[in-house]
């Protein structure tokens, strides 16, 4: 089995771009529009937004990617994770949740949530935020209560 290695990168990169609209595309074919919390390449830019990508060590292909966004002091989302299809059941997503969780550690974080989709679609998502440790909570940020929604957070420990 081949390494990868997780790295900060431009999401405006062509293959980057390829699997984020493929992500969107996805997001709105699962979920009902107004439940489409997904990020666009150009918001993925934001300053207050570390964009990472999961590369195969050998050929350079893009295998997955992630994000980390401050919504508030001590308080990070992961956004915009997704595998390429191809790489899926290589430990791509859970490497790439672990290098997000990770830097918020790093930043002080206090703890670290996200949004999901309740639909069947999203079972592999919520199976794996659940074996990382993430529990229920309400709505959090600008996000509102949704049946299309589940929402995540995980307590960080200082380092």
């Amino acid at each position: 089995m081949s390494t990868f290695t997780i790295a900060p990168e431009d999401p405006r990169t062509p293959d980057v771009v390829a699997l984020l609209t493929r992500h969107l595309e996805l997001m709105h074919e699962q979920s009902p529009p107004e439940d489409v919390h997904a990020l666009d390449v150009d918001a993925l830019t934001a300053p207050h937004i570390t964009f990472l990508a999961a590369r195969d060590d050998a050929a350079g292909e893009l295998l997955g990617v992630g994000a980390l966004a401050e919504i508030a002091p001590g308080h990070g989302e992961v956004k915009s994770m997704h595998t390429a299809a191809a790489a899926r059941r290589r430990g791509v997503a859970g490497a790439l949740l672990g290098r997000v969780v990770d830097l918020a550690v790093d930043r002080g974080y206090a703890r670290v949530s996200l949004e999901t989709g309740t639909q069947d679609e999203f079972a592999a998502a919520r199976a794996l935020y659940a074996r990382a440790g993430f529990l229920e909570c309400p709505p959090f940020g600008t996000y509102a209560a949704s049946p299309s929604s589940v929402f995540l957070t995980l307590a960080l420990a200082p380092r």
